[in-house]
């Protein structure tokens, strides 16, 4: 038998205060998050605050704080998924997707384009492509593997520079990074 579920008690403002806080402890985050999040509660829980609830003021008020920092968060996703391999236009779809305003988006830019052509290279030696591949490819083959890059964010241009290349080449000499 499975026991009734208890009914949820609305929010209140030091309610509302609580889960912003447990959430911010919890979570690297940013302020548009933070607001998502305390909505989706209010909206599940109920208000039965004297005054309307305003998640956004609550995470501007952390943000001051110095408990969330949307540039900080920025900079970090952005330089994990390079790592990971993504390129400049999907780490700049994860960003907006997080709620990274503008400004703090374009202060990171230049660690993006920076990046672009490691990136593209951890890509493809992960999915070996190109120079990391076992054989070399047929054309359909190629064309997959172009087009998994330009999925991941990479320009097309150096997709085909870096699938074209045969299995062995060092990638690093012929692209000239370090």
């Amino acid at each position: 038998m499975t026991r009734p579920k208890r009914p949820l008690t609305p929010l209140d403002r030091a309610a509302l205060e609580r889960l912003a806080l447990r959430y911010v402890e919890r979570y690297a985050t940013t302020r548009g998050r933070l607001a998502a999040y305390l909505t989706r509660k209010i909206r599940e829980c109920g208000w039965q605050g004297e005054r309307a609830a305003d998640p956004a003021a609550l995470a501007e008020k952390l943000a001051g704080l110095g408990y969330i920092d949307d540039r900080a968060f920025a900079e970090s996703r952005a330089t994990a998924m390079g790592r990971r391999g993504m390129g400049a236009r999907r780490i700049g779809q994860a960003l907006w997707h997080a709620g990274i305003e503008a400004e703090d988006a374009e202060a990171v830019a230049p660690v993006i384009a920076a990046d672009t052509t490691t990136s593209a290279l951890a890509f493809a030696r992960r999915r070996r492509i190109g120079p990391y591949a076992r054989e070399v490819t047929d054309p359909k083959g190629l064309e997959r593997q172009v087009g998994a890059m330009v999925r991941a964010g990479h320009a097309p241009a150096l997709a085909w520079k870096i699938a074209r290349m045969c299995p062995g080449d060092n990638a690093e000499e012929l692209l000239g990074t370090d």
